[in-house]
């Protein structure tokens, strides 16, 4: 039985979440998206490998 947080989210607590979405935000890395915004996909590529 898990008890605590897995070990993908205790990873994930160590993105810098402000600085990555200003980056993307400064080059226009969501322009267009329809489904998966920046953030969401990292984190999809990140789970999967």
């Amino acid at each position: 039985m898990n008890v605590g947080k897995t070990l993908f989210a205790q990873v994930m607590e160590y993105v810098p979440w402000k600085t990555f979405g200003r980056i993307f935000g400064r080059h226009g890395g969501d322009a267009g998206v329809r489904t998966l915004d920046c953030a969401n996909l990292f984190r999809v590529m990140a789970f999967r490998n």
